[in-house]
């Protein structure tokens, strides 16, 4: 069988593996029940009872609405919009907008809804849809193996591991466990089913694993609690009070940075794997030094990389901490930001030693011909006997009399 054959199989793997868990259940709650949702246009606004405390709005917002699809299109009825007094959670309409809206109904007429958000579905399927083909267009196959292993991390983390967690599994270890699930996937997939793929799943899993140490390590020694994680103490409220909130937030730490760790083994690998080909006699102390100056070249821009993307979704609060004039050592003291220092520091350590994990995996790994060697072990096994072919390049097998080609 082909690279390629076993390539599209292995992809075709993968889509039935999605398909499958999109329908698995795991976490056995019950559904929170739920009414008839549709697509709706505000024609009228009441905010009479209305609260306006600065820029902070409560009370509840009353919406004259117009159904525009379901079983009760074209229908018109008043829904309320619960104002709580968060702006992150609230949403104040005006007339025209299209929202989601979720309501009952008895006797063939709608009641009893309340405003869900503006209508964002159709904009997401759009934007799914538009990365996809983009996505395909520049990368063609790989683009389309990218694609799957995109769905298959996110169906992963939401039909396994989350669910994992909430039935009480320890954290750290089913977080190791999915990322090596996905670190798996994912390089096989893009890199393939050869030893561009092997290098690139061995370095990421040991700069996994070194992120993983980092974490629990510096976790303990900063004092740090997984409540300073967003929604945290709203899960314990929840019901669930046996989590392990500080275990979750490590696992956290080692599977945000697992994608860069891949990103930067797989352009080492790759790298390492193309200059094999192009120089085939390179020695092995120069292979492994070729990657490395790769992964030196790669490694500056790839933590910073994790620096503006972790620091980025907290621009508003380091404003505040910049407008109340509050010194440095507060601001750094925090738990919540020490949280994103260890995030951020951790996860570049996993990155800087990937490199020359990789680096060093990939040498041995091209120096040591894996296959010629079964090949030796094997036949050696049933008595055969190598010997160069007079006229061809290619090793011949000799046993009783009979010859058979013996590619290396």
């Amino acid at each position: 069988m082909s690279t390629a054959h076993r390539e599209w199989i292995f992809s075709l793997a993968i889509a039935i593996i999605c398909i499958a868990l999109g329908f698995l259940d795991l976490a056995k709650t019950p559904s929170a029940p739920t009414g008839i949702h549709s697509r709706a246009k505000v024609i009228d606004t009441d905010n009479s009872h209305v609260r306006v405390h600065g820029i902070i709005k409560t009370e509840a917002q009353y919406l004259r609405i117009r159904l525009l699809n379901g079983p009760h299109k074209d229908q018109e009825f008043t829904i309320g919009n619960m104002l709580t007094g968060k702006m992150e959670m609230d949403e104040f309409y005006r007339t025209g907008d299209i929202i989601l809206v979720e309501y009952d109904a008895s006797d063939g007429i709608p009641q009893h809804g309340l405003a869900r958000g503006h209508y964002r579905l159709n904009m997401q399927l759009a934007l799914i849809a538009l990365f996809a083909v983009l996505l395909i267009l520049v990368a063609g196959v790989t683009g389309l193996k990218a694609l799957l292993c995109f769905v298959f991390a996110a169906m992963v983390l939401w039909k396994l591991f989350f669910p994992l967690l909430l039935q009480g599994y320890p954290p750290i270890p089913t977080g190791l466990l999915i990322v090596t699930l996905l670190v798996s996937v994912i390089t096989f997939s893009v890199g393939g089913l050869n030893r561009r793929g092997i290098a690139t799943f061995s370095g990421s899993m040991m700069g996994v694993l070194l992120t993983c140490g980092l974490a629990v390590w510096f976790s303990n020694a900063f004092k740090l609690h997984g409540a300073v994680r967003p929604f945290a103490e709203t899960l314990l409220y929840a019901g669930y009070y046996e989590l392990n909130l500080t275990h979750i937030f490590i696992a956290s730490v080692f599977i945000a940075s697992s994608g860069a760790v891949m990103d930067l083994a797989m352009d080492i690998a790759a790298s390492m794997d193309e200059l094999k080909r192009s120089q085939p006699k390179i020695g092995l102390f120069e292979h492994i030094g070729a990657g490395l100056r790769v992964g030196r070249a790669v490694i500056g821009t790839m933590t910073t990389t994790l620096l503006l993307a972790y620091s980025s979704s907290h621009i508003t609060m380091f404003m505040l901490f910049i407008a109340k004039g509050l010194p440095a050592a507060n601001l750094l003291n925090a738990p919540f930001v020490a949280a994103e220092i260890l995030n951020i520091l951790v996860g570049s350590f996993g990155l800087i030693t990937v490199a020359p994990f990789t680096a060093l995996v990939s040498g041995l790994l091209y120096r040591f011909d894996i296959k010629k060697y079964w090949f030796a072990w094997r036949n050696k096994q049933s008595f055969f006997v190598f010997k160069k072919h007079p006229e061809r390049k290619t090793n011949v097998a000799l046993k009783t009399g009979k010859k058979a080609d013996i590619s290396f």
